[in-house]
């Protein structure tokens, strides 16, 4: 495995993992904030649409399917991410992308299991998800905490995640991470920011790049052992 020091921005690494591939997008909708992201084109599923091969799509959001579906995107289905052997599509893809979701779920080794039966020989699937040790996080809730009462938590967020325990679900689960990466605040959240908050994340991000906003996990199937085991890691600048 190799641990990527640098963040990159989050949507464009996708954009580029998913060039000219057969892709699955899980939780496409970008529910509740389906129409305004379809008419500011910022949508994910839009902008890998734009650069992917063949793009499919799922979700457990029926009204969001419903207005994607009246704008003229096909390949959707209706799937519960945490029951996926369930949902009605039969194919395998080249990359799975599970984007800002997995801290959405009850219980995601069920989702981990069940995303399998969309994988092929050399299928990757890539997570990403809200970094558990976000310096901006931590800034806001020193000083907004209200004694701990107020967090700066997404109302429907049940876990954040580090390396370490996103690294260790997935191994329980039978996925090997090939590349980690961090990924800093993008332009969907930058302007709506307070600017001291971005200056203060900014500095921290540039001396502890482990501070980031958000972190990606990019994995292979490993199904010769579900087990954690020990990897070495190597850092590049």
């Amino acid at each position: 495995m190799i641990l990527h020091r640098k963040p990159v921005d989050r949507v464009e690494f996708l954009l580029s993992q998913c060039e000219g591939k057969r892709v699955l997008h899980l939780g496409c909708t970008n529910w509740p904030y389906t129409d305004g992201t379809l008419n500011d084109g910022s949508l994910l599923h839009s902008r890998i649409a734009e650069r992917s091969d063949e793009l499919f799509g799922v979700d457990t959001d029926d009204r969001g399917l419903e207005i994607l579906r009246g704008r003229g995107v096909k390949n959707l289905y209706l799937g519960d991410l945490e029951r996926l052997e369930d949902c009605e599509l039969n194919e395998t893809f080249d990359v799975i992308v599970a984007g800002e979701m997995i801290e959405h779920l009850n219980n995601p080794g069920l989702f981990l299991r069940g995303v399998k039966r969309f994988l092929g020989n050399n299928s990757t699937l890539i997570i990403t998800t809200i970094n558990a040790y976000s310096a901006l996080r931590f800034l806001i809730y020193s000083l907004k905490g209200k004694g701990g009462s107020a967090e700066p938590v997404h109302p429907d967020h049940v876990a954040y995640y580090s390396f370490s325990t996103l690294k260790l679900l997935l191994e329980r689960n039978g996925f090997e991470i090939t590349n980690f990466y961090f990924y800093d605040i993008g332009p969907e959240h930058r302007p709506h920011n307070r600017a001291i908050w971005n200056l203060a994340n900014d500095a921290a991000v540039k001396f502890f790049p482990q501070l980031s906003d958000g972190i990606i996990a990019v994995c292979t199937a490993n199904e010769a052992s579900a087990e954690p085991k020990p990897h070495g890691t190597e850092c590049l600048v």
